[in-house]
């Protein structure tokens, strides 16, 4: 049986980025299209889906907030957001709309390989076999991860799904494997470099402000399920614990 591809589409009005990352992406088994600017890019991801897409946000013609936000009329398309390391606020926005994570330019390849395997995880179906080269298929036969379960907290690190109290949290995979280092040692300190350490590649710089904001959003995400959320705990100057209740 041929094998089918998992897909990539990449929009940016930068040529060398959209060449470095498709020869990346084909290197690990992925195929890619690529788009220039927003306007052709809607188009082609409406009456054909990839697998996923990464998006710039800066672009001509249609930027990327304003291509995420038609997307998802009609589409629940799983979206990285590449943004500048400054605009907290386009990363705000992004993930208020929709977007499944953001990786701040300039990023290493390796970060967003690793950013790309967990959405296209969290976004199969429960059984699927991979179909990226032989390293997907036999990541898929591997025994899923054990669920995570700390008092109100539950966790599928295989799909990288969060519930509260039996309610959906939807997170980014950044914002679950920070949330996966504080719960698996309840009442620990984890100190931001811990933290940076289990979200991202060893190769990747991250200063405590990007590590503090992921912390307000997975914050401000429980409490709309739960106003009185207060599992994770500041413990100034030394890091975050995850109080287990």
């Amino acid at each position: 049986m041929a094998e089918t591809r998992r897909s990539i589409a990449l929009v940016d009005d930068d040529r060398n980025i959209l060449t470095t990352l498709s020869i990346a992406l084909q290197s690990e088994g992925y195929a890619t299209r690529l788009y220039s600017d927003g306007e052709a890019a809607l188009r082609a991801l409406t009456d054909n889906p990839p697998d996923l897409a990464v998006f710039d946000i800066k672009m001509p013609r249609m930027d990327g907030m304003e291509l995420l936000r038609r997307l998802r009329e009609t589409s629940d398309l799983p979206v990285i957001f590449l943004t500048s390391r400054d605009d907290e606020q386009d990363e705000e926005a992004g993930l208020a709309m929709g977007a499944d994570d953001y990786i701040a330019k300039p990023f290493s390849q390796r970060l967003l390989l690793a950013r790309i395997r967990a959405i296209l995880r969290r976004a199969a179906p429960l059984g699927e076999v991979g179909s990226v080269g032989e390293q997907v298929a036999t990541e898929s036969v591997q025994p899923a991860a054990p669920m995570l379960e700390r008092g109100r907290l539950q966790m599928d690190p295989s799909r990288h799904r969060v519930t509260w109290a039996g309610l959906p949290v939807s997170l980014t995979v950044t914002e679950f494997l920070i949330l996966e280092a504080l719960a698996q040692r309840p009442g620990v300190i984890k100190s931001r470099n811990q933290l940076m350490d289990a979200a991202y590649p060893d190769d990747v710089f991250v200063d405590d402000r990007t590590v503090d904001s992921h912390i307000k959003r997975l914050r401000r995400k429980f409490r709309v399920s739960d106003p009185e959320f207060s599992a994770i705990e500041t413990l100034y100057g030394a890091g975050y614990s995850f109080a287990d209740g």
